[in-house]
């Protein structure tokens, strides 16, 4: 690896499966760093338009040379591994990559063997567990003294828990198994699961988030915990669901015939499993910060989305801090891996806010004047529902103001509308708000506001005094997963946020993703006109400017 070089990063391990939804692998992405900054984001269902593309060994000749990068290729290689392989082979032939096989994992870039537009090139492998851990690194810098480092998700390289340590520089791997497979499986992987939620094995990557909604219209109960323990959680009854009918009624005397969201007892059986799933996180990062006496956790992994579970690991007191990238899931994986090489060759990399994924949207950039600010107040008043898409869009699954649907917070009716008719979202999942500091310090009555709201990463209870006013955003349970906004990371909504606070005491928007259930989120302009179309929308900002689409 050379200094003087960009690196550019990939993750496109081919899917064991060739299917129209991803199985194994899923969000390929690319990214491109220069000195420590990223100069190019693309997580690959922006712009293909396909929820959670895999396909990235068929199109990054074409995508490549769309951003000039086949023209000037002296850039370093890496390339993220996958449980399922490691190696990367085009469609066309041009581009392939092979890693040594081992049963480690390397804390070191892994020299591997790669043709590259049809002459050999150096190109190394970083396993997909470190790669998750440095997608920190562009949003909070470098790793701190004495942090413990860990990954959690179904499946990574050699295991689907790992934890390394920093210190003095240094990172060591601690142990990496699959002994927490069993609790990630609960959301992506268990059939009673799927079945409550009415999704088929096809649709994995969207359970957990519906798990985790309706989980909160339960309660943890320990007598379902044991009879779970008991059945292996009933996680192979995907063929038939009669034994846990038969077993419901003979130990609890619930006679179910057909699996629905709106009982409580198997509200209760979600409850309980999002109870466990966050006891025994928090008891392992527990295990290990004791062990090792470390001030300072990075987590990352797809299992960080919950934020449930975050929340109880920032509120524990374990460490002074707590850093967990807004691209946690796989995502982020290229970025992680173009930042961890970044790190080696610099030391440091400088601050990123989350708006990267601008692959052939370079040259767009938002500006706005008072009166596009004060037009878009305006229509929110009105209980409009709009639309934004401003500079380029957010890395990773979460809407955070540049790909969002904004609307008013205080009207559960609107909330419905925006979340059921226009998303086609289930009734039982939440939308979340979006706030000033000050205003998220009123709602929750906390002095400070954790950093990871920037990401909408926490859960927050609202003061029972104050849920009113936000009554369209506050969950079932009484939390609300804030998102906080400060002018530099998003001048155009913090601008909009303060005049709706200061004209018209509003405190809180709607903030949910700019997309229809089963889409990815809009990518540029002209897509998102589209889908603000075919949504029906009000209105929608695009790079500051207001328009109308009911004229």
């Amino acid at each position: 690896m050379n200094a003087s070089k960009p690196t550019l990063a990939i993750y496109g391990i081919q899917d064991r499966i060739s299917s129209n939804t991803p199985f194994y692998v899923h969000d390929h992405a690319l990214s491109l760093m220069h000195k420590g900054k990223v100069l190019k984001h693309l997580t690959l269902e922006r712009l293909s338009r396909r929820k959670h593309d895999n396909r990235l060994h068929e199109q990054i000749y074409d995508l490549l040379k769309s951003e000039g990068l086949l023209k000037h290729t002296d850039y370093d290689l890496v390339f993220v591994d996958n449980v399922v392989g490691r190696s990367f082979i085009s469609s066309c032939g041009r581009f392939r990559f092979e890693a040594p096989l081992n049963t480690h994992l390397s804390v070191k870039p892994e020299r591997g063997r790669c043709w590259w537009l049809d002459c050999e090139k150096e190109a190394y492998a970083l396993n997909h567990e470190l790669a998750h851990i440095a997608a920190s690194l562009p949003f909070y810098g470098d790793f701190k003294d004495n942090s413990l480092l860990i990954h959690f998700d179904g499946g990574a390289s050699v295991s689907n828990f790992s934890a390394f340590s920093h210190k003095a520089g240094v990172i060591k791997p601690i142990e990496h198994h699959w002994e927490m497979k069993h609790l990630s499986s609960l959301f992506n992987a268990n059939a009673l699961v799927f079945g409550i939620i009415g999704a088929k094995f096809n649709a994995q990557n969207s359970v957990p988030g519906k798990m985790m909604g309706l989980a909160a219209y339960g309660q943890y109960r320990q007598d379902i915990e044991d009879w779970l323990v008991q059945h292996n959680y009933f996680a192979d009854i995907w063929a038939s669901k009669k034994r846990f009918f038969e077993a419901a009624r003979a130990d609890f005397g619930v006679d179910i015939k057909h699996l629905q969201q709106d009982n409580p007892f198997l509200q209760d059986i979600l409850a309980t499993m999002q109870g466990i799933f966050q006891r025994e996180l928090l008891k392992k990062i527990t295990q290990l910060q004791a062990q090792g006496g470390y001030e300072y956790l990075y987590y990352a992994g797809g299992s960080a989305l919950n934020i449930v579970a975050n929340t109880n690991i920032v509120e524990s007191g374990l460490f002074k801090d707590v850093s967990i990238p807004p691209c946690t899931e796989d995502s982020g994986l290229s970025l992680g891996a173009a930042a961890y090489f970044e790190w080696i060759k610099h030391g440091s990399l400088p601050l990123h806010n989350p708006y990267l994924n601008n692959w052939q949207i370079n040259d767009k950039a938002c500006y706005f004047t008072p009166q596009d600010i004060e037009n878009c107040a305006a229509a929110l008043m009105q209980n409009k529902v709009i639309a934004i898409c401003n500079n380029a869009g957010e890395i990773g699954p979460r809407a955070l103001g540049n790909r969002s649907i904004l609307s008013l917070a205080n009207n559960k009716k609107l909330a419905d509308k925006v979340s059921m008719t226009h998303k086609k979202r289930e009734w039982y999942r939440p939308v979340a708000p979006i706030m000033l500091e000050h205003n998220a310090r009123y709602f929750t009555g906390k002095q400070n506001i954790n950093h990871l709201a920037k990401y909408m990463l926490l859960d927050f209870e609202i003061l029972a005094d104050r849920r009113e006013e936000i009554a369209g955003v506050v969950h079932v349970d009484g939390t609300a997963r804030i998102q906080t906004v400060n002018a530099n990371d998003n001048p155009y909504i913090y601008a909009l946020l303060m005049y709706l606070d200061d004209n018209y005491g509003i405190k809180a928007l709607i903030n949910t993703s700019f997309n229809v259930r089963g889409e990815p989120i809009v990518h540029d302009e002209e897509g998102a006109v589209l889908s603000a179309k075919n949504m029906q929308l009000d209105a929608v900002v695009l790079n500051g400017k207001f328009c109308n689409l009911n004229k």
